[in-house]
């Protein structure tokens, strides 16, 4: 079983109290909960108060999957706990100082699924979009691994996506547990291998890092050599997928995460939750759907006026920490997030605050875009974004695309205007940057991440660490002149 204690890595009491903190989120009852669970003279957790749990599962109200993501996500957390300094931390940021996501090691992993699965899924997904799974073999950093599930992950990224594309280029949704359950990686049972039209990533990567310091939720990064059915390596970046052992470690009580689709809004539809089917996805405790928060927060951003839409807007949405969020995005130069081309975010509701958080999501072109530049999986085979950021005519996001009940005349429901260039437009947004209050919060919370990320020389300190753990660790996939120049167009940014 992942996470089992060995050595001088254990479940301590700080894990066993991150443990409680995960199993709570997940919304365990509370004589699933140890009150005070049994600790040994060394300060690790019994395992038999895991086993209980496990055996009093059938008797929970959560679903089997919840409940297992949420133990296994926090038994990460606990392993993490006994092993290194650092652990998560609920409501905010998660860092991990080791393991899967030690920003000091540039990973590997090795990737075998038979080509005939491939090929049926590549033709499936170029018939009808459809994003089937495939059964690999996989190795992360020399642990092996079966029945490995593996599925094409994104929308503009996968625009170009042809019976000839690369693997190793694509991007990929990786689920350990997929055809095999419990099976984790040092806590971890799913992850993502992310696109990106550079050859470093070092744009996304360092994002991440700076959204944790801005004091939001974020997904932790690492760098990776990655292989396929044994061909040559290439350097890619993979993050955490917020699911529902992300969302049980980033917060500290119950709710639900929720996914704005590319190919949807923020408009309200109506009352009935099939209406939504393309617009939002559940990601956490998916075995009990409940879109009721979401469709009256959306409700409520679409229809209330605007005095009505001041005052109370706070009890709907965590204002402050959207205020960070636009401005963080501003800073790092981000054209594809809220009201992006590909209408990237999370919106997370917190049942007991009964109150939503706009969670930040694909960083891919943040700092600009990076420009382009012959990275992997930007366009599939490695090609780079179009200038702008705008998407082809008729790709997922592109501007003559229905978004929704959007219209191709530039307007959407409500008389919303469609973005800028490879953009569109949120309400949300536009409503929040409209009110006088609001537009404060922004402008001030712009002035303080500037001065606590770039004046103090926070984001130079984290781009030299990654970047030196490239130029040492992976100098046969990437130029340490490419490293360079890559590190050089991110930390103009820092004094602009």
């Amino acid at each position: 079983m992942p996470g089992t204690p060995n050595g001088a890595c254990g479940w301590t009491a700080t894990g066993a109290d991150a443990l409680r903190r995960g199993l709570r989120a997940r919304g365990a009852p509370s004589d699933l909960l140890p009150v005070d669970p049994q600790v040994q003279h060394n300060g690790v957790l019994n395992a038999d108060v895991f086993l209980a749990f496990m055996n009093s599962l059938p008797r929970s109200g959560l679903s089997r999957r919840a409940f297992g993501a949420g133990l296994i996500g926090a038994l990460g957390i606990a392993v993490l706990a006994g092993c290194a300094e650092e652990s998560a931390s609920a409501e905010g940021s998660t860092t991990s100082a080791d393991g899967l996501f030690d920003t000091g090691t540039v990973h590997d992993i090795d990737v075998t699924f038979e080509q005939a699965d491939y090929d049926e899924m590549i033709a499936a997904y170029l018939d009808n979009g459809d994003k089937g799974w495939i059964s690999s073999s996989m190795t992360i950093d020399g642990s092996a691994y079966e029945k490995v599930g593996l599925r094409l992950k994104g929308n503009s990224s996968l625009r170009s996506v042809s019976a000839s594309a690369d693997p190793k280029d694509l991007p990929w949704l990786v689920r350990l547990d997929k055809y095999v359950d419990g099976q984790a990686h040092e806590g971890y049972t799913d992850f993502v291998i992310r696109s990106n039209n550079t050859s470093t990533a070092l744009n996304e990567a360092v994002a991440l890092d700076l959204l944790g310091k801005a004091g939001l939720a974020t997904q932790a990064a690492m760098s990776l050599r990655l292989s396929v059915n044994g061909g040559d390596e290439v350097l890619r970046l993979a993050v955490e997928n917020p699911d529902d052992t992300w969302d049980a470690a980033n917060f500290a009580s119950a709710g639900i995460l929720y996914k704005a689709e590319a190919d949807g809004d923020y408009s309200y539809r109506g009352e009935d939750a099939a209406d939504y089917e393309d617009v939002f996805d559940q990601e956490t405790d998916d075995d009990d759907p409940n879109l009721v928060p979401l469709i009256a927060f959306l409700k409520f951003i679409n229809e209330s006026d605007d005095a009505t839409f001041g005052s109370d807007l706070g009890e709907h949405l965590d204002v402050d920490a959207f205020a960070t969020y636009l401005a963080f995005e501003e800073l790092v130069a981000n054209s594809d997030d809220i009201d992006g081309p590909g209408n990237n975010s999370y919106l997370r509701y917190t049942t007991e605050k009964t109150q939503f958080t706009v969670v930040a999501w694909d960083h891919n072109l943040a700092f600009g875009g990076m420009g382009g530049g012959g990275g992997r999986g930007g366009a599939p085979g490695g090609g780079a974004m179009p200038s702008g950021g705008a998407m082809p005519s008729g790709a997922p996001g592109g501007n003559d695309q229905k978004q929704g009940d959007q219209k191709q005349n530039g307007q959407g429901q409500n008389g919303q205007k469609q973005g800028g260039p490879g953009g569109r437009s949120n309400i949300l947004v536009e409503r929040f940057k409209a009110n006088k209050t609001f537009a404060a919060l922004f402008a001030t919370a712009q002035t303080d991440l500037k001065a606590s990320l770039y004046t103090s020389g926070e984001a130079a300190k984290l781009l030299e660490a990654r970047a030196s753990v490239l130029t040492a660790q992976a100098a046969d996939l990437v130029t340490a002149d490419t490293v360079t120049q890559e590190s050089a167009t991110i930390s103009a940014y820092f004094t602009k």
